[in-house]
């Protein structure tokens, strides 16, 4: 766990009412985050780090698979076949 101002991560905990619950914490203090890293230690809580990717990540993998991506041409000869299926009716 890394330790860092205004880190959001996700705490889990598990009781007998209840069962895998998560919270989201904004940590403004190392010291917060020491504790929370000394109770995982402990088996107490378990700590998963929320991923970092974003919308750009999520595009630049799609974007990578450009080869099977249709072209515009392609995408336009799509596009034509539906709106000569939707006027024809």
């Amino acid at each position: 766990m890394k330790v860092s101002n205004s880190k959001i991560l996700i705490f889990e905990s598990v009781n007998s009412k209840i069962m895998n619950s998560s919270i989201k914490i904004n940590i403004l203090n190392p010291k917060a985050a020491k504790l929370l890293k000394n109770l995982a230690e402990l088996g107490l809580i378990s700590i998963k780090e929320e991923s970092q990717k974003g919308f750009s990540e999520v595009l630049k993998k799609l974007r990578s698979n450009h080869k099977s991506a249709p072209d515009i041409e392609e995408i336009t000869a799509e596009v034509e076949k539906v709106r000569a299926k939707r006027h024809e009716k």
